[in-house]
């Protein structure tokens, strides 16, 4: 096994439990090291740090799998899924249940996602190293869940800058002509092999409730609404009227199925949120709660200026159309905005628009997407629930 030395000085991040390596944090890469390849990792005096995958041609060159000398094969995999799965046991989601079944470096092997659609599993290998043990991640997955099918869907950008091609396909059983699931009370249709991530947002189930007790009799507002989980949420929770808005036309129908689905009175249409926003408060629209919940706006840290700018142009419009004492969901589920720069920019939109606002509650993605404490790059979903004076 192959062992990359840190510089020194680089190691104090890495030994607080940071899982992540930079490749201007190495003395020397190795020779001839192949992508996803397994590495010892020492400090500059030679001291073991740990073991983790290595990727030559990437800025995060090494993805951390354990702290101790112990080899990555099946029963280490085994252990790693079976941890997890206990885990949404523990949190109370049943066997039936559908949910995120691995969250990467927050479960221990960073770069695979599972989500679980009841017996349907969907896989994402994001990065070279999970790409190497992905047989064995199947295997385990069978032997763990006896899924009726597993589906993958490595068709994330960010498998090319790990230098890996984009594929969807089955990879065993069979997927069903219709998938459908039911978070809430709320039945969804969901589109795995061609839907947004991995066909639906599990990571804001548990923010989607905070709609209860806020926006009964309201008129709410959804604005990128993919398949319609907060506007059918509110909708169950006694909203006046629910109206979601995507550019998607695909979305649109989906979402619109889904609420024919569950006999709830919601409209969808097809719009560019930031045009459709202006044209609302030129109009003289108003709404008791407007969500936002928006694709990220910034794939990396040198777009972090220009995504602030589009988080608060679409804030401040959404704040301009709400009702006193209207209710303001604003999220955002990039990892380069941190929490206090999220918080700045909702002020600065609370400024551009003449509103004196309040924070009733900063959320986080839901619990079967758990975070690092020391990786705050794995805290990535902000929500934020406001109320507009």
């Amino acid at each position: 096994m192959k062992t990359i030395k840190l510089k020194k000085k680089e190691e104090r991040r890495i030994l607080r439990g940071h899982p992540w390596i930079f490749s201007n944090e190495i003395e020397k890469m190795p020779a001839d090291v192949l992508p996803g390849e397994i590495v010892d990792v020492t400090t500059s005096s030679g001291v073991f740090v740990g073991r983790g995958y290595l990727n030559p041609h990437t800025l995060i060159a090494v993805r951390m799998l354990t702290r101790r000398q112990e080899e990555i094969n099946h029963n280490f995999i085994h252990g790693r899924i079976s941890t997890a799965q206990e885990l949404r046991l523990r949190l109370g989601m049943s066997p039936d249940d559908s949910y995120r079944a691995f969250f990467s470096e927050g479960d221990g092997l960073p770069g695979l996602i599972v989500d679980k659609y009841s017996d349907i599993l969907v896989v994402q290998s994001l990065t070279a190293g999970i790409d190497r043990i992905e047989g064995e991640i199947l295997s385990v997955l069978r032997e763990r869940y006896h899924p009726q099918a597993i589906v993958l869907r490595n068709d994330s950008s960010s498998r090319e800058i790990e230098g890996l091609g984009r594929e969807k396909r089955v990879a065993s059983g069979t997927l069903p002509k219709t998938v459908m699931i039911e978070e809430s009370g709320i039945h969804y249709h969901v589109d795995i092999l061609d839907g947004q991530k991995t066909g639906f947002f599990f990571d804001q189930r548990e923010n989607r409730l905070t709609l209860k007790g806020l926006v009964a009799g309201r008129r709410t507002l959804d604005c990128f609404c993919y398949s319609g989980a907060w506007a059918l949420s509110a909708a169950r929770f006694g909203a006046s009227e629910t109206i979601g808005i995507d550019a998607s036309p695909q979305a649109v129908s989906l979402a619109t199925e889904n609420a024919d689905l569950n006999g709830l009175n919601t409209v969808f249409y097809r719009g560019n949120v930031f045009e459709e926003l202006r044209n609302l408060n030129m109009q003289k629209e108003v709404f008791g709660c407007v969500i936002l919940d928006p694709p990220a706006f910034v794939k990396s840290r040198s777009k972090v200026r220009e995504a602030l700018k589009g988080y608060r142009e679409i804030n401040s419009r959404a704040l301009k159309i709400l009702e006193p004492g209207g209710v303001l969901v604003s999220c955002s589920c990039s990892h380069h905005i941190d929490p206090d720069l999220f918080r700045e920019m909702l002020i600065n939109a609370a400024s551009t628009a003449g509103r004196r606002v309040k924070l009733l509650e900063m959320r986080s993605q839901s619990r079967d997407h758990p975070a690092l404490l020391a990786a705050r790059e794995t805290q990535y979903l902000k929500c934020a629930i406001l109320l507009a004076d």
